[in-house]
């Protein structure tokens, strides 16, 4: 609908120049019918919001401002012309049309960019309620300022909005890949939360696109940071630089997944304004009323890419957890160390360093869902006996689960193809039908959690989906 809409508006424009030119007029008649084609096209938007696809969201807000800024100036331009009787030149005619066309394409840059996506539909039967504070780390100081100040960990809240308060729900939280941020799955948090689950997903500072601290500051990702991601994927690097790096990460993520939880467990915010701050003074009643329905003897933990990587390990180190699931991450914090070796052949590759695994038993159901790459990789490591984190640590859990989806790709396992399919197609994408895909892996995500955390039925999971 987007396209019909800048085509009609380009329409108008070029027509509303044609009519002129084919015409001598006043520079007051043309500022009059400026004025008036100006208005039809405020109109048109409007009729056009009747429609599916497009509305006053940011995706055309920024051309509903064009419209009415326009709409304005003409205004001005005709009352101050009301006595002007000079023949309007082709050139005014034809530049003001131009510079409209490209106000009107560049404002709709964003409805081209972005889908109409709310979130998708949420399966179960309770109303979902929102909430979000920013949790202060009084033991850890910031390592990537310089002013002596606190590590800060965003935490957000998707939790059953008409709950029964004598019932108490399992707890899931989410922690973001790399550049992510805490809504990159944001219908997994819907539906779970819709489904009887309280899901807290954290922002991790410098790691995530973009959040706020709690002066308001906008933090966006530390380039060090950015540079090393990207460095890493260079071919030529050693296996213990990648270590080294990846083991910092995971580190610093490890450190804000401990801290929330420990602080969610013990601590609310009306009680220890020391370490929570709440921007919005209504949510500090609402995330109390939040955790005291949560159920802290039921964690599960997971997260994408880097977030998956780290919660495999909180999995591992952590008592209270009872459920891990890994989307699309390589599991780094299993690795304790690169040793050398013979040279071997691995995906065109010849590498002479490889993995110490860590081969004692993963303590709680753990499931994997790989991108369709991932999983052929997985499968060729096998083939050569080369060990790989993933496939030791599934091999050697108490209750281990894995899957792929046929035409995935990294992206694919966020709402972002949803969003954003351009964005997510740079990013990596597959074949795969992105709504199939996001609907089906919450579909499991529940099913997993329903097993792992509720006890309810049996868990199944076909090899591929």
């Amino acid at each position: 609908m987007n396209v019909v809409l800048l085509i009609t508006l380009i329409a108008v424009e070029i027509g509303f120049v044609v009519y002129f030119l084919l015409k001598k007029s006043t520079k007051t008649i043309w500022r009059r019918n400026r004025l008036a084609i100006d208005g039809l096209e405020l109109i048109l938007f409007l009729i056009f919001n009747v429609f599916p696809g497009v509305d006053l969201s940011f995706r055309f807000m920024g051309l509903f401002i064009i419209i009415m800024v326009r709409l304005l100036l003409a205004g001005i331009l005709m009352i101050a012309s009301r006595t002007k009787t000079d023949e309007t030149k082709k050139r005014t005619i034809i530049s003001s049309a131009i510079i409209s066309i490209l106000l009107i394409i560049m404002s709709m840059i964003p409805s081209f960019i972005f889908a109409d996506y709310n979130g998708g539909n949420p399966t179960g039967s309770y109303a979902v309620g929102q909430a979000q504070a920013i949790l202060i780390d009084k033991d850890r100081i910031e390592e990537f300022e310089t002013d002596g100040s606190n590590r800060e960990v965003p935490v957000h809240f998707f939790y059953p909005q008409n709950a029964d308060t004598n019932e108490k729900y399992p707890l899931v939280v989410f922690s973001h890949g790399a550049f992510g941020y805490y809504e990159s799955n944001a219908s997994t948090y819907l539906n779970l939360a819709s489904n009887g689950y309280v899901v807290v997903s954290l922002d991790h500072p410098y790691h995530s696109f973009f959040c706020q601290d709690t002066s308001g500051r906008t933090i966006t990702v530390n380039p060090e940071f950015f540079n090393e991601t990207m460095y890493i994927n260079q071919p030529g690097v050693s296996e213990k630089e990648i270590l080294s790096m990846t083991k910092s990460w995971l580190n610093l993520r490890i450190d804000d997944i401990n801290f929330v939880i420990d602080t969610l467990e013990g601590t609310n915010p009306k009680d220890n304004s020391d370490c929570w701050y709440v921007a919005k003074e209504s949510d500090t009643d609402v995330i109390n009323s939040i955790l005291s329905m949560t159920d802290f003897d039921k964690i599960g933990m997971m997260g994408h890419s880097l977030g998956g990587a780290s919660s495999v390990s909180i999995g591992r180190n952590r008592d209270d957890i009872d459920a891990v699931i890994d989307l699309d991450g390589t599991m780094l914090g299993e690795s304790l160390e690169v040793v050398d070796c013979e040279p071997f052949e691995y995906e065109g590759q010849t590498l002479n360093e490889k993995h110490i695994i860590n081969e004692e038993p993963y303590p709680v159901p753990l499931l994997s869902i790989d991108n369709e790459e991932h999983h052929f990789s997985r499968i060729a490591a096998n083939e050569i006996g080369m060990p790989y984190s993933n496939n030791v640590v599934l091999d050697n859990a108490i209750e281990g689960y894995d899957t792929y989806f046929v035409g995935s790709g990294h992206m694919n396992f966020t709402d972002l193809p949803l969003f954003s399919p351009v964005l997510a197609s740079s990013l990596g994408t597959g074949s795969v039908d992105s709504q199939y895909c996001v609907d089906t892996m919450n579909e499991l995500i529940l099913e997993f959690f329903n097993y792992s955390l509720k006890e309810c039925g049996d868990f199944k999971l076909e090899l591929s989906y």
